[in-house]
């Protein structure tokens, strides 16, 4: 079944708490932290400390999206939060094997990115040593940029070779995600849709609940 992830930068930083509970109560269930360096992307945040009590709420599975240089070095960072996921982006590792397996030696579930200009042959050699894959739809950085339609080739792609694997991570997409974008992904074996100010966290009338049923509807388009 898919998801619906919460993308919590793009919450009311100033109402933390109150964004939780109010994205528990609509039935999200999934939460997509940010993390960035101003390096790797154009752009500052997460912190660990602004993290940490998010994560321990128990209310969430968690994904900690590392756009960073230096991933290992902030597996080690982020790590000792305990998130369900640690994801890195396989354009910033010079060896991904060696950040897959510092975040599976720390018990947690390995994920890897890739940015929608990325060739997707890059990502087959590491589908198998990870749980997630997060497919980019918009380059990492900045919220409410334009949809890349393009991805939805690459998607068909990587699950064309998923077929044949035995075993198979799950499918993470970000970027730009709403009812439109979401109805055409589903066609490609996503599970877990990430939503920010697109469809969740903007000024639209409707409660979060409604968005996300909104959403879920949407991905009923193709089944």
């Amino acid at each position: 079944m898919e998801k619906i992830a919460a993308s919590i930068m793009c919450g009311n930083q100033l109402a933390l708490g109150q964004e939780l509970q109010e994205l528990h109560a609509a039935g999200i269930d999934w939460l997509h932290c940010d993390v960035m360096d101003g390096v790797y992307v154009n752009n500052l945040a997460m912190a660990p400390y602004v993290l940490e009590p998010i994560i321990q709420t128990g209310n969430f599975t968690t994904d900690i999206h590392l756009a960073c240089v230096d991933p290992e070095k902030y597996v080690e960072l982020f790590a000792p939060l305990r998130p369900d996921y640690l994801t890195f982006h396989l354009e910033a590792a010079e060896e991904p094997e060696a950040v897959i397996d510092k975040i599976h030696a720390k018990g947690l579930k390995a994920g890897i990115a890739i940015n929608p200009e990325t060739p997707i042959e890059r990502l087959f050699p590491y589908v198998s040593s990870v749980e997630l894959i997060l497919m980019m739809t918009v380059n990492p950085g900045f919220a409410g940029q334009a949809f890349q339609w393009h991805v939805l080739e690459k998607l068909e792609g990587l699950n064309h070779y998923l077929e044949k694997q035995a075993v198979r991570p799950m499918i993470e997409v970000d970027g730009n995600i709403h009812s439109e974008t979401a109805a055409a992904i589903s066609k490609f074996g996503a599970s877990v849709y990430v939503v920010g100010t697109s469809a969740l966290f903007n000024t639209k009338p409707g409660t979060y609940r409604e968005k996300v049923e909104k959403l879920k509807h949407s991905l009923t388009t193709f089944e």
